[in-house]
């Protein structure tokens, strides 16, 4: 699979790094063999330290909505590099990214940056406990929310593409706290407010769930949410690190019409930067110091590189047209594979949001993590390699979502589709189950 300097750099980290990544699913454990080692990246394509060229549909896990390199980004982040790289001090382009995000966002009055997703949601669970002096929160199996110890719990994405239940290292303490119900069912919810209503301090969900593959959610279960939510006088927390600007100009929340009390944001508001935030109501955010008693700190947060980054991805993004291209060729991307997947008499269920999408070796319907975990393994694993070895760089999970950038055109899905026919008649052969 990969190349001799790939398995040349993987021996060499593994030797320093724990399992040779900084982050687990890069491992390739889920799919066999030494990932290969990415040397650049340019509009659609990264090429490998090999010189292996690839059509890639990771796009850096969502935030690429641009593609590699994009010259305006590019041009923005060196000048802003130019004048400095961190001040640990308020800048202007803060405060214009800040207004960006809450004209596009309608929820968000207010909203604080901070470095990674993980961040932001372990940042609005504290705020949403202290605006509700409540305890407990209630998520959703494999919907993950980063690595804070009380969110991993059926945490979806790299701890199940790994086999891991929770963590060691987490104690039971920390997560007693935390109920999980399956995503896209209205009757667990109620159930759960049920018994613990007057404890639940907020519901935490991806609107479009992005780490058991993609699922989108199905009518009136976000308008579910919001009712359940105002009943019993919880706050409803929307995870859009991935969603956000990149199912539609002002995320989830804008394509759905239904608003969160607090949001979560990261990936392609930071341009490919390290970025994210948090953020919701004027009363909410009025309470995260130093406004208020909720404390919440980081020494990087809001950098200059990446407000640049985000501002340079955002200005593009607002321009007409830009989601209507974007979720036409997603739709198109997901269609062919359907259609050469039926034709190989293989049994495949796709979904497509704006620009994430996600593919299931199983006949459907997969609308909670339970289904996609029935998908067959076997022949996500002949897939990928097969995918992989022609040319197209997929997430090495079959549970991560892909992504679709504007850098991506025509003749990359019909290259994609021509491989994937050749992959799906390889993984044909594997019988089912």
């Amino acid at each position: 699979m990969a190349g001799a300097r790939s398995k040349a750099l993987f021996k060499r980290a593994r030797r320093v790094i724990p399992g040779g990544v900084n982050s687990p699913v890069r491992a390739y454990q889920a799919v066999g063999g030494a990932p290969p080692f990415i040397h650049s990246g340019k509009g659609a394509y990264v090429t490998d330290v090999d010189g292996n060229r690839y059509i890639d549909y990771v796009g850096s896990w969502g935030p690429l909505i641009l593609g590699h390199a994009p010259p305006a980004v590019l041009r923005a982040v060196k000048q802003a590099a130019m004048r400095g790289t961190s001040f640990g001090a308020p800048t202007e382009a803060e405060v214009e990214l800040a207004e960006q995000i809450c004209e596009a966002l309608p929820s968000v009055q207010k909203v604080r940056f901070v470095n990674s997703g993980t961040e932001a949601t372990m940042s609005a669970i504290r705020l949403a406990r202290g605006a509700t002096r409540r305890k407990r929160i209630l998520k959703f199996a494999g919907c993950y929310h980063g690595h804070a110890d009380a969110l991993l719990v059926a945490a979806g994405s790299g701890v199940a593409t790994l086999g891991i239940p929770g963590s060691p290292g987490v104690p039971e303490e920390y997560t007693a706290l935390t109920l999980q119900v399956p995503f896209n069912d209205l009757e667990a919810v109620a159930r759960a407010f049920e018994r613990y209503g007057e404890e639940l301090a907020c519901v935490l969900v991806e609107p479009v769930a992005g780490n058991m593959g993609c699922i989108p959610p199905e009518p009136g279960f976000l308008r579910g949410l919001r009712a359940i939510c105002d009943q019993y006088g919880a706050l409803l927390i929307f995870d859009e690190v991935m969603t956000g600007f990149r199912v539609a100009w002002g995320g989830a929340q804008r394509r759905y019409r239904v608003r969160p009390d607090l949001i979560c944001l990261g990936k392609v508001m930071g341009g490919g930067l390290p970025a994210a935030a948090y953020g919701g109501r004027r009363d909410l955010m009025r309470l995260v110091a130093p406004e208020g008693p909720v404390y919440q700190a980081g020494t990087l947060s809001g950098n200059p590189l990446a407000t640049a980054a985000g501002l340079a991805t955002l200005r593009r993004l607002s321009r007409p047209g830009v989601y209507d291209q974007l979720g036409e060729l997603t739709a198109s991307l997901t269609a062919g594979l359907e259609e050469r997947a039926r034709a190989a008499g293989v049994a495949l269920t796709t979904t497509a949001v704006g620009g994430m999408f996600g593919f299931f070796f199983h006949p459907g319907p997969v609308r909670c993590f339970a289904d996609a975990q029935q998908a067959h393994a076997g022949r996500f694993r002949c897939f990928f390699t097969q995918m992989l070895a022609r040319g197209v760089y997929l997430a090495p999970s079959p549970f991560e979502a892909g992504f679709v950038s504007l850098a991506h055109r025509r003749q990359e899905l019909r290259r994609t589709l021509d491989a994937a026919e050749v992959a799906f008649a390889r993984a044909a052969r594997l019988r089912q189950g």
